[in-house]
Parts: structure tokens; sequence; C-alpha cells
């Protein structure tokens, strides 16, 4: 049980390991779909290459559409790209990066697709079959023109009685198949060498801009996913205050209405629920979620973080931009005392 807690926060703390995880899980899913799947060619001229071409296309553009949907950092590299520059620059080559590891990824089930189609050849005969130049078989040389397109629509269905036992059927089956097979294989054999020289040519050049770029692509979706972690934790506790807060606000209007009795009808009345303090938290992060108490500074909170995030410099004096959210603190009058109570 150790090591499964171990590798599920690895897998929770790394999103370039679930995303990792995920990309196997959809070529797991194609795998398994392909085997599953009952192939039936409509053997008709006019219907043969779609469907054939359907078949071999269409399910790896859902796969690529589902592994670009399943892949987080898609929906942060477009909010990277779409957002105001506000205090930070934009930097290209970040959302390139992120550009290249989302599609990198997405690919993954949609390659795996085509390249078992291909090997197993079913698809690809479909499509095929009636673009066969009946000049290179023999068995069509006493078959009219009409007669040589009807066999050969009729090559994907060998149980068919107008090809069942010919051999220009099998002969022209073999070939397309053969054909598609050796596809299959030099398409295979490609993706492996462009892998293999990428990994082994990428040490030999400076690893400076990758560093950076692959730092700061992981901090912006980390920064990201913080940031709604915080958004969570002030919404707990913004809506625990505003519950205090009514039951603080309800207890003047029981008293008035002598609502306020014990259980056995005497005058003891129960204790009040305090509200708890705002500078006993254990954490430093506390006191600055509890400073946005009001729903002005919350939109305005959201608003300045899409419109302008602050820079990347902790140097820099904090507040949104040079400026606190102080200014949007509603002003009491001369005279008057806040309540301590969060504002609903």
């Amino acid at each position: 049980m150790e090591k499964f807690r171990m590798l599920f926060q690895h897998f929770q703390s790394s999103s370039e390991s679930v995303m990792n995880g995920v990309c196997l899980l959809l070529a797991v899913v194609t795998v398994k779909l392909y085997s599953s799947f009952d192939f039936n060619c409509p053997c008709l001229a006019h219907y043969n290459a779609l469907y054939g071409l359907g078949l071999l296309l269409t399910p790896p553009l859902v796969l690529f559409l589902c592994g670009l949907l399943a892949n987080r950092q898609s929906v942060v590299m477009v909010e990277e790209w779409r957002r105001p520059t506000g205090h930070r620059r934009k930097d290209p080559g970040i959302i390139r990066y992120m550009c290249s590891s989302v599609l990198q990824r997405a690919l993954a089930a949609p390659l795996l697709w085509i390249l078992l189609a291909l090997l197993d050849g079913k698809c690809f005969v479909c499509a095929f079959s009636s673009s066969v130049d009946p000049e290179k078989f023999l068995d069509f040389a006493n078959m009219t023109p009409s007669q040589v397109q009807l066999f050969l629509a009729k090559v994907p269905c060998k149980e068919d009685e107008l090809v069942r036992d010919s051999p220009a059927r099998k002969a022209v089956s073999r070939y397309l198949r053969c054909l598609s097979q050796a596809i299959g294989w030099s398409v295979t054999l490609l993706l492996i060498v462009v892998a293999f020289l990428a990994r082994c040519l990428r040490p030999c050049f400076d690893q400076t801009v990758f560093l950076q770029r692959r730092y700061w692509s992981n901090y912006v979706d980390l920064e990201q996913k913080l940031f709604d972690e915080t958004c969570c934790e002030h919404a707990r506790d913004f809506a625990h205050r505003c519950v205090l807060h009514f039951f603080a606000s309800m207890q003047g209007e029981l008293r008035a209405r002598g609502l306020r009795r014990g259980p056995a009808g005497s005058g003891s009345e129960p204790p009040e629920v305090p509200e708890p303090p705002e500078g006993t938290d254990g954490e430093g992060g506390k006191a600055h979620l509890r400073a946005v108490s009001s729903r002005e500074q919350v939109n305005h909170l959201l608003s300045a973080w899409y419109s302008r995030k602050p820079p990347l410099d902790l140097a820099a004096p904090p507040g949104l931009g040079g400026r606190g959210l102080s200014h949007r603190a509603p002003q009491a009058a001369p005279g008057t005392r806040l309540s301590q109570h969060t504002d609903v």
C-alpha cells in the first residue's frame, strides 16, 4: 500500500506524468477498440473508398480531439496565448513548447490506430480495390471494363458468389495487403528514426533555451492550478464566515421576538457562537485570504488576475500591479464603526 500511495502522490504532483498516463490509456483503448471492431466493407464501387478511408481517418480524428480534451495543458496553452499582456509579457517560445508537448501526446493514439489499420490491411483493401490497375493481372484479360470494375469492387468480400474461390481476387487482395503493410512498416520505421534522432541529437545542442521553456511552461500550469486551489480555499472560508455572520445577525431578531429560550422554558440563553479570530490562523496566507471579504473585492481580484497578472519578480512590492485591494473596500462615514462581520 505504501508503494501505491507514493505512486499516486507522484502522479498527483506531476502534470506531465498524468498526461503520459492519459496518453498510454488512450493508446490501450485504441488497440482494444480496433481489435473489437467488426469490419464490413460495402463492396460497392462508389462506396468502398468512402468507407475504407472514413474508417482509416475518422477514428484517429476522434481520438485526437479526445487527446486534446483530456490534456489540461491544452486549455492552459490557449489561456496563456489569449490572455492580456498586463504586467507580464507573453513569451511565444513557451506557447510553442506547450503546443508541441500537447500535440505529441494527442497524436499518439491516432497514429497507433492508423498503423494498426495499415498493418492489418482491411481498410486499405476496401478503399483502393476499385483503383487497382487491371493490366497488372492476367486474369482480367477476358473481361469487359464494366465486369472488371464490378469484380474489383467485390474483392474485399471473399464470400461473395462472384469472387468466391477466385485466384484473381486472392491476387488483388494479396497485392493491396502487401502494399498496405509496406506503408505501415515504413511509417513505423520513420517515426522510430525521428524519435531516435531527436533523443540522441538533443544533448548535442545548447540546452539553455529548452530548459527555460520547459521550466516556464510547468510554471504556468502549476500557477493556474495553485490559483484554483487557493480560490477554492478562500470560497470555503468566505462561505463559513458568511454563515457565521448570518447566525450572528439573527440573534438580535430572535431576542426581539422572545424566541431565545432554553429547552425547559427557562430564561437561560445558549452561548453565542464566536467568529474565529482573523489573526490566530497557523498559516500566514490565511490573513491575505481574509483580507478579501466582500463580493466586490472578490470580483475585482478575479478580474485583475485575468487582465493583469502580477510580474514574475518576488522583489517587487506586493499587490496587483502595485495597488492592493484596499481601494475597493467600503469607506465608513465619520463617527460610525464598521462591523467585524463579513458583508453578504
